[in-house]
């Protein structure tokens, strides 16, 4: 039997996301994107009240909770800023190689810090040249005695300036391909490590986003994730993992979007009626409507398959593809409804519009996402 309901629990922490969104981030928002200022208020905060750390294991002191519930608090808090939920799933990205291939001597020592104090961590995959195509990396990790020297750049890495640890994929052996590829927890710390200037993005501004450079930074043999070669590996599953949480935050931006649309419409009156009454107006409204159902459901059917213990590869790569352009979409035409008011910073929906492009483009584009459909069609018949 199908049951969509969610459980008390869920509601519990939906209700918590929306709390906190409402009492927190919604005084915040416009001043965090007009000064691009990092959100580390919101983040001591959500990490009191339990929004932090939520796929930790119990025994780390996390809360262990499911990928559903992940995209649940993802869809509340995104809805009301995007850029302050990124800082907070940065977290999340940074922490699931660890979750997923760590030993626990590693859990203990870097996750469970965590658990205790508002702690901040960052994947470290993309480079200047290698976007989407992550076999393009040039970052390579040498090994020397029992240790491993790191030479490499990263970019566009979110939460760069304030995390404790980097989850960095490197090249051990380049004649491997992507099999010669190896995972790193690196402190941030360590010698040889630079932070670059902070970025200035179109949308979701107050995130934390910067280039990274690793000369000669050594890392001890025992902070390595899994064996060797197992980096690219690692880093992917990571993504089966954040995918649905990062599609459930498109989902939270489209229906604020859609939100201020139906608000909007009801009140701003053309040829002596609201303009809700006019099909052209009223027919953009029932779309967003429909598709933000459409991508939810999506989204909560790619989390629903990696909890029962089940691949959702594929499942995970549609919810990202289809919330993403879908976000896009009801934000372009909700800009579009507000007409003159819409290009206007006074009117939210200019900020959904900005924060909406970024998710066709981080962790994999949707043209990536099509790419790992197709191959799960056909590769794996």
């Amino acid at each position: 039997m199908i049951n969509l309901e969610l459980s008390d629990e869920q509601k519990a922490l939906q209700d918590l996301a929306k709390q906190f969104g409402q009492n927190e981030m919604a005084p915040k928002v416009k001043h965090h994107d007009e000064t691009m200022e990092y959100p580390m208020d919101i983040i001591k905060k959500a990490h009191e009240v339990g929004l932090m750390n939520t796929h930790i294991e119990e025994k780390f002191g996390g809360l262990g909770l499911g990928v559903l519930d992940g995209c649940i608090i993802a869809e509340e808090l995104s809805s009301f800023c995007s850029g302050m939920y990124t800082a907070l799933e940065a977290n999340g990205l940074a922490q699931a190689p660890l979750i997923v291939a760590g030993n626990d001597e590693q859990k203990k020592e870097f996750l469970e810090p965590m658990t205790q104090e508002p702690l901040l961590a960052a994947y470290g995959v993309t480079e200047p040249a290698a976007g989407s195509d992550v076999q393009g990396i040039k970052t390579t990790a040498e090994k020397k005695g029992n240790d491993y020297i790191i030479n490499g750049a990263k970019m566009w890495i979110t939460n760069a300036s304030v995390a404790n640890w980097f989850f960095v994929l490197a090249y051990t052996d380049k004649s491997k391909g992507v099999k010669g590829m190896t995972g790193f927890i690196v402190p941030a710390n360590s010698e040889g490590l630079e932070v670059g200037k902070k970025e200035i993005n179109l949308g979701q501004r107050c995130s934390d986003t910067r280039g990274i450079s690793f000369t000669n930074v050594k890392v001890p043999e025992k902070y390595r994730l899994g064996e060797e070669g197992q980096g690219f590996k690692i880093a992917m599953t990571a993504f089966d993992h954040t995918r649905p949480p990062v599609a459930a935050g498109a989902v939270g931006v489209a229906r604020a979007a859609y939100q201020e649309s139906v608000k909007y419409s009801t009140e701003r009156k053309t040829f002596g009626v609201p303009i809700a009454k006019h099909q052209a107006v009223s027919f953009m409204i029932a779309e967003m409507a429909m598709n933000i159902e459409a991508a939810r459901l999506m989204v909560w059917k790619s989390a629903f398959e990696i909890d029962q213990g089940r691949r959702n590869t594929m499942y995970a790569a549609m919810a990202k593809a289809f919330a993403a352009d879908m976000c896009n979409k009801v934000c372009t035409d909700a800009v579009q409804v507000h007409g003159g008011y819409g290009y206007s910073t006074e009117y939210p929906v200019e900020k959904l519009y900005r924060d909406s492009k970024i998710f066709q483009i981080y962790e994999g584009t949707s043209q990536i996402q099509r790419l790992i459909i197709s191959k799960e069609i056909f590769d794996r018949r």
